[in-house]
């Protein structure tokens, strides 16, 4: 009796992941987007970002491999060197110093093919920032996507402690499709589940701050 109950309590949870990421299978705007990392090793997760409300693109095309690159200077809000290894890729910034819209025109115009910020406060594991325009009429076209801090610092220091200049991701990631591959999560990150609504990554809309930035309400 007790291997049928836990049996059926597998498959009850399988099939909870499932319609959890089938739903959110989409990757239209202001809709969390997945990317996995394949290099490093150590951090081959399945990640999550939240896509700008109000600017840059979408997705087009599907990149199986593609570099995640750790931009120079860190912030992203002066213009980018090593130009030449930005192009075509994943460009990786921190937020401050200036706006998102700041940050993503750069990538931009060093060549990069779309831009992630990670928020700044390294111990935020569970809160996404809804970003949006800082009123200048010039917007970045390619897509700009929030990283959680927790995530954006672990990404940067498993490339540091391996000095390696980049990471190598594959990004949009089809969640619905995630049993042609092993499915894996951070295991500092919660993510939210149907059964569990109180364990969940939040989407808060925020309040102006210096920069052109927005400060989430806690």
């Amino acid at each position: 009796m007790g291997n049928v109950c836990r049996t059926a309590a597998i498959a009850l949870c399988l099939w909870s992941v499932f319609m959890h990421f089938s739903r959110l299978s989409a990757l239209g705007v202001n809709e969390l987007l997945y990317f996995r990392v394949i290099s490093p090793e150590e951090i081959g997760y399945l990640f999550s970002a939240a896509p700008a409300k109000d600017f840059g693109g979408t997705f087009t095309s599907f990149y199986d491999e593609i570099f995640l690159v750790p931009a120079d200077p860190a912030d992203g809000c002066s213009e980018l060197t090593d130009r030449e290894i930005l192009q075509g890729q994943v460009i990786l910034v921190e937020r401050g110093g200036c706006s998102f819209v700041q940050k993503a025109r750069n990538v931009e115009e060093a060549g990069g093919k779309a831009v992630l910020i990670a928020d700044n406060a390294e111990d935020n594991d569970s809160q996404y920032l809804d970003m949006v325009t800082d009123g200048s009429t010039a917007k970045p076209s390619i897509p700009a996507l929030f990283l959680l801090g927790r995530d954006g610092m672990m990404i940067r220091r498993s490339l540091q402690r391996q000095a390696l200049p980049w990471a190598v991701i594959s990004i949009p990631v089809n969640v619905s499709a995630l049993a042609s591959f092993p499915f894996k999560q951070p295991p500092w990150t919660l993510w939210k589940t149907p059964e569990y609504p109180e364990r969940t990554s939040k989407l808060r809309r925020g309040s102006p701050r210096p920069g052109g930035e927005f400060e989430l309400l806690l």
